[in-house]
């Protein structure tokens, strides 16, 4: 009988400890937290191309790539950052309205709006080396994390595809308490995805892997004397060397070097 009864003590005492562990392993989850708030300090300024309407931006190798949009005037082109001038520029066919950017090892991938159909150029040539299709309805921005590309399509969903086939592998909806619509240009930062949000003087940092806004960058007041109903923030790049962050916009004659500043 006392065996019994210590057979039992031991099992009961086991079940604890791993309801404990267990416990514990949950409450080790990483959970986002509510989401920080910044606003910016203008740290440089520099000359920007005030007829290019921006819609994806890189920095690499000490230049901006950045992808122009609208009907007969869609580009990609490689710009100076001091002096703004453009050093390579491949201009879309007429019916093709450009979208966002993206440099993915040697080759540079850029979305169009409304027409399904992206392009894969050599990053040194600006030759074409590929076309390819996605199946959402429109393309909006692009970046990727190293294996994968992310896309947005004006929505609130990030799709997941994959680099060499151009697959859609996984998408996740982007959210803060509610969807996070008009996702635009994007830009991959320390394990976030940085969004213009279409037509607001915010950015969305997004944790890709849950969706969660992880922070607000606010940059009201930025550039004021240009914005207009079309003209607006558009466009964000990083420096991962330099840690330098630059944003512009739509048509915008200058690009900004901003830091981000807590707010209180």
């Amino acid at each position: 009988m006392k065996r019994q009864h210590l057979a039992i003590i031991l099992a009961t005492v086991a079940a604890i400890a791993v309801s404990a562990v267990t416990l514990v392993s949950l409450g080790n989850t990483p959970v986002d937290s509510e989401p920080r708030h910044y606003t910016h300090n203008v740290v440089n300024v520099y000359p920007h191309d005030e007829s290019a309407f921006t819609q994806g931006l890189v920095f690499e190798d000490g230049f901006l790539y950045e992808g122009t949009g609208l009907y007969g005037q869609s580009t990609l082109r490689r710009v100076e950052l001091e002096t703004g001038n453009v050093t390579q520029l491949h201009s879309l066919a007429d019916n093709f309205f450009g979208e966002g950017i993206t440099i993915f090892e040697d080759r540079i991938i850029q979305l169009t709006w409304k027409s399904g159909k992206g392009f894969v150029y050599d990053k040194s040539s600006f030759d074409l080396l590929q076309e390819f299709e996605y199946p959402t309805d429109e393309g909006w921005g692009i970046t990727h994390d190293g294996n994968r590309l992310i896309m947005s399509d004006g929505t609130a969903t990030l799709y997941f595809l994959d680099p060499e086939t151009f697959q859609t592998i996984g998408q996740v909806e982007v959210y803060d308490e509610e969807p996070v619509m008009l996702l635009n240009e994007l830009e991959y930062v320390n394990g976030r995805v940085y969004a213009n949000i279409w037509k607001k003087d915010q950015i969305a940092i997004i944790n890709p892997e849950t969706g969660n806004v992880t922070g607000w960058i606010d940059l009201s007041g930025i550039n004021e004397s240009e914005k207009t109903a079309e003209n607006v923030l558009n466009g964000i790049a990083y420096d991962q060397n330099g840690d330098r962050l630059f944003v512009t916009g739509k048509r915008w004659s200058k690009l900004f070097e901003i830091e981000l500043v807590p707010k209180e």
